[in-house]
């Protein structure tokens, strides 16, 4: 398949800037992925969707206020430091701003001196392997010093940069939001849980190779980034008891979707993992996990529009979103929200209230 048959038309005004005031509030578009029948209802109405028996898989990673704004010493030149990975001994590889003038040896400062970094050695593609120098805790310097890693097509300041983290979020390390999640909030977890739905945590720390745009137009030929992922022991024994007993396995987001799919058994069977996962799923993938998938509206041409399409098919998916964008909705991090499954009852009885 060609990177051009994922493409569509976005208005650019379609493209959310801000998260709505109630997190729950946002538009669900629900896609019959056999079918392709589409329903219209608002993501506070997820539990008319599932039923006791079902899991919904959360990814728990928390985002790094990874953005470091500070200056070049000697001179004062304004420097701007992106965190991506952790690599051990104080040493992360960033991304960096100006290019030309951050070389191996340059120093920068951040808060007025509270912490400090130099230049080790230029990475893949142009990243910088930087050396971090401070007193006391890195992540406490993080949370004062930093700046929330926004997506590049969201140009507006977070008034609250908990607004970019899930209500759950707890492992310290995406440099992005596994944004499917971010329309929950505890509430209505807890009505989830009260009517029988299981919960189950995974974490995927989520890397800036996800707005990486595909190249290659073969998309078989395209090089996925990699991201760290673990799978709990509680986790993979919630997932096996909801597969054997019946009920569905509901991935939030792609994120976990990719963390379970990497280390399924062939027969769909999990056990405790951790390690590094580049899958990269297309039409044609048969999954091992997942039966339903809850997400968000994706860029054109991107390996997350991809997957969806794996799940539900091209042609389904892509005349969800032109459906999508006819009737406004809010599309990518901060925007509305897709139902990607097997419907369980037929439109009219399972939503008499859906929007017109």
């Amino acid at each position: 398949m060609k990177t051009s048959d994922f493409d569509f038309e976005l208005p650019e005004e379609l493209i959310a800037q801000t998260p709505l005031a109630k997190r729950d509030s946002s538009r669900l578009l629900v896609l019959d992925r056999k079918s392709g029948a589409i329903q219209h209802m608002y993501f506070y109405d997820l539990p008319k969707l599932l039923r006791p028996g079902d899991c919904l898989v959360l990814n728990d990673s928390r985002v790094l206020p990874a953005r470091l704004l500070g200056h070049r010493e000697p001179g004062g030149g304004a420097a701007e430091v992106l965190l991506l990975t952790d690599q051990g001994d104080n040493i992360w590889e960033c991304l960096v701003r100006p290019g030309k003038k951050l070389k191996p040896g340059a120093r920068i400062s951040f808060g007025d001196g509270a912490l400090t970094a130099q230049i080790v050695a230029v990475g893949e593609g142009g990243s910088r392997k930087v050396r971090f120098e401070y007193q006391g805790i890195f992540l406490e310097l993080l949370d004062r010093l930093g700046k929330m890693p926004l997506p590049p097509y969201i140009k507006m300041e977070l008034d609250n940069p908990d607004r970019y983290q899930t209500v759950y979020s707890k492992e310290m390390g995406s440099a992005a939001a596994p944004t499917a999640g971010l329309h929950f909030t505890q509430a209505l977890l807890e009505q989830l849980q009260a009517m029988g739905v299981r919960l189950a945590y995974v974490t995927l720390h989520v890397g800036l190779g996800t707005f990486r745009p595909v190249k290659e137009e073969d998309i078989s030929q395209h090089e996925m980034h990699s991201e760290f992922c673990t799978i709990t022991p509680e986790t993979a024994q919630i997932i096996n008891e909801t597969k054997a007993n019946g009920g569905r396995v509901i991935c939030v987001g792609t994120t976990s979707c990719r963390t379970l799919e990497s280390w399924a058994a062939s027969d769909g069977t999990l056990q405790a993992a951790s390690g590094w996962t580049n899958i990269f799923i297309y039409p044609g993938y048969r999954f091992k996990v997942l039966d339903t998938l809850i997400t968000n509206f994706h860029l054109p041409q991107s390996t997350l529009i991809m997957l969806v399409s794996a799940l539900a098919g091209r042609e389904h998916v892509l005349n969800a979103y032109q459906e999508a964008v006819a009737q406004k909705y809010r599309f990518f991090s901060f925007g509305d929200a897709m139902f990607v499954g097997n419907i369980i009852d037929e439109p009219e009885k399972k939503n008499p209230e859906a929007l017109e």
